[in-house]
């Protein structure tokens, strides 16, 4: 099928084995392609050739402080929902050289490093970090000052969205109205459904990979059915939240009022709860490193034995860290309690003031990979005195 005759908008029905055709096509085309793969216990974004390194059949366990695989009988190929890795690890990395400083004969040259021109497509990503790219483009796109290596990384990557078809415990989408459906800012989109893969096109990049791979219209039933997948979980996850925490089966379901959160959060700058939750936060940081929109980071020359090679680099940060908030006059946050508020007040209320949107998509990750638990939608519901 020519990509001129597949239209942006439309939805294609392919067999799951062309999946691979997919990936094929994309890396046929000049992309890194990575996708879902498992490593040390969880899922996580690597390279991906095959299908056969898909994580097929397996779902995720997550709660608070919680995240197990395990293999389930009828799950499909995308029926896990978030690990550890966002898009944030590929378009604003962990560590990243800004500056390459060389001394030759006593004199310095500097000039910024390549940037890799090597195009980037990733499988698999989700509705809550679609939201949270968007998030990101705000940071580093928006207003006068543009990240260089972000916007080339960004104009060159290629998505390949799934709808979801669960929700995990820790999953408030719902709540933050950035999903489960996939409704903006991708090439493709994927809903496995009767045996068969939907595909939305999103995109001429996205009309000009499916016009390689063998596939046909999808009739307008399938397309329903595929459209009320992630509809119909939505309203299971509206529902839940009607249910009393007292009396929740098994793990507790995550759902936060978002309703005047600006004002009640800067309202209840000294609320006893920050006190509290402070008494079990590590400040690790783990929250902020997991989260797909936390942008914090620090810089630092790295220099070379001789001393003639420096590297400016920059590398992720957090809040929760004391050095963060050193001024000249020594750190300003200097008890985890108003760290945690400070993080929390900005991710929820004060993001608000600077980008016209919240700092949090709903995806749970900050619940499931804090080792002690702590879970954002519990203090919130406790500052504002719902608490169950």
């Amino acid at each position: 099928m020519a990509s001129n005759q597949i239209a942006v908008g439309s939805s294609l029905s392919i067999d799951p084995t062309q999946m691979q055709a997919l990936i094929d096509t994309l890396r046929g085309s000049g992309y890194r392609t990575v996708g879902p793969r498992i490593a040390d216990g969880s899922i996580v974004y690597a390279d991906l050739a095959s299908t056969d390194q898909l994580p097929i059949g397996y779902v995720d366990r997550q709660d608070g402080g919680l995240y197990r695989l395990e293999k389930s009988e009828g799950a499909g190929y995308f029926d896990y929902v978030v690990g550890p890795h966002s898009l944030k690890n590929f378009l604003f990395p962990p560590r990243e050289t800004l500056l390459e400083s060389i001394r030759t004969n006593g004199t310095w040259q500097m000039a910024p490093p390549e940037i890799d021109p090597t195009p980037l497509a990733v499988i698999g990503v989700r509705s809550c970090d679609l939201h949270a790219l968007s998030v990101q483009d705000k940071v580093f796109l928006g207003g006068p000052y543009v990240d260089p290596g972000y916007k080339a990384r960004r104009e060159k990557l290629f998505l390949v969205a799934v709808n979801c078809r669960r929700a995990s415990a820790t999953c408030f989408c719902h709540s933050m109205n950035t999903g489960p459906a996939v409704n903006q800012a991708f090439d493709l989109a994927l809903t496995e459904v009767d045996g068969r893969f939907v595909v939305e096109i999103g995109s001429p990049a996205g009309a000009e990979v499916m016009a390689k791979i063998e596939s046909a219209p999808a009739p307008e039933p399938l397309v329903e059915r595929a459209k009320g997948i992630s509809a119909e979980l939505k309203e299971r996850m509206n529902e839940r939240d009607e249910v009393p925490y007292s009396q929740q089966q098994g793990v507790r379901q995550r759902h936060m009022d978002t309703s005047n959160i600006h004002d009640l959060l800067l309202s209840n700058l000294e609320h006893p709860r920050w006190a509290d939750v402070a008494e079990r936060c590590l400040a690790c940081g783990n929250c902020t490193l997991v989260c797909p929109t936390c942008f914090c980071a620090s810089v630092e020359e790295v220099s070379d034995l001789t001393g003639d090679n420096v590297r400016r680099e920059r590398a992720w940060d957090s809040c929760f860290n004391a050095e963060h908030s050193y001024m000249n006059t020594g750190t300003v946050r200097k008890t985890i309690a108003s760290r945690y508020r400070q993080w929390l007040t900005h991710k929820l209320a004060t993001w608000i003031d600077q980008y016209g949107t919240s700092g949090c998509v709903g995806c749970g990750r900050c619940i499931t990979w804090c080792p002690v638990a702590i879970d954002l939608t519990e203090e919130v519901a406790a500052i504002r005195g719902d608490q169950p």
